[in-house]
């Protein structure tokens, strides 16, 4: 049965539904959300959209069968006087992916994450990083994508995949 979503590039236009995902990402734990003034005012999160989409930015938009974005996944190039929770190196995109609760367990996140895969390799980059909390359970799709845990944070790791 094919998918009942659809993939396309992400656009300029698309930075305040990639601020949704931002705050998605953020509050993947049931209960206890944090508000998206509260996820996007923030530094470590608002780094992930600011000035969306400037040179080096890359992503993908999930859409449901109506058009409406369900998730999306893109990368970005931090530098390393501000990296991201991810930040392995200069050269290397962090990557970032949302999707919406009731489209996870689907396969949107996967389609997104290998299309992005994908974009980096055929702009050349070598790997591509990501960071998840250890109890997330889309770390099991990340090592599933052939994603390695390199750095162990506070409750979080660091995964890379090599795309060359």
């Amino acid at each position: 049965m094919p998918p009942s979503f659809e993939i396309r590039p992400a656009r300029q236009a698309d930075g305040a539904f990639l601020g949704d995902m931002v705050v998605e990402a953020a509050n993947w734990r049931s209960g206890g959300a944090r508000p998206r003034h509260q996820v996007l005012t923030s530094p470590e999160h608002s780094r992930y959209v600011a000035g969306w989409m400037r040179p080096g930015d890359s992503g993908f938009v999930a859409l449901d069968p109506h058009g409406q974005p369900v998730g999306a996944a893109w990368y970005r190039m931090l530098p390393r006087s501000d990296p991201g929770f991810g930040y392995v190196g200069t050269g290397v995109p962090e990557l970032i992916i949302g999707v919406r609760p009731i489209w996870r367990a689907h396969g949107v996140g996967r389609m997104l994450l290998q299309r992005l895969c994908e974009q980096a390799r055929a702009q050349g980059y070598g790997r591509i990083s990501l960071s998840v909390e250890r109890d997330n359970f889309a770390a099991t799709l990340y090592r599933s994508e052939g994603f390695a845990v390199t750095q162990s944070g506070f409750g979080r790791d660091t995964m890379v995949k090599r795309l060359r």
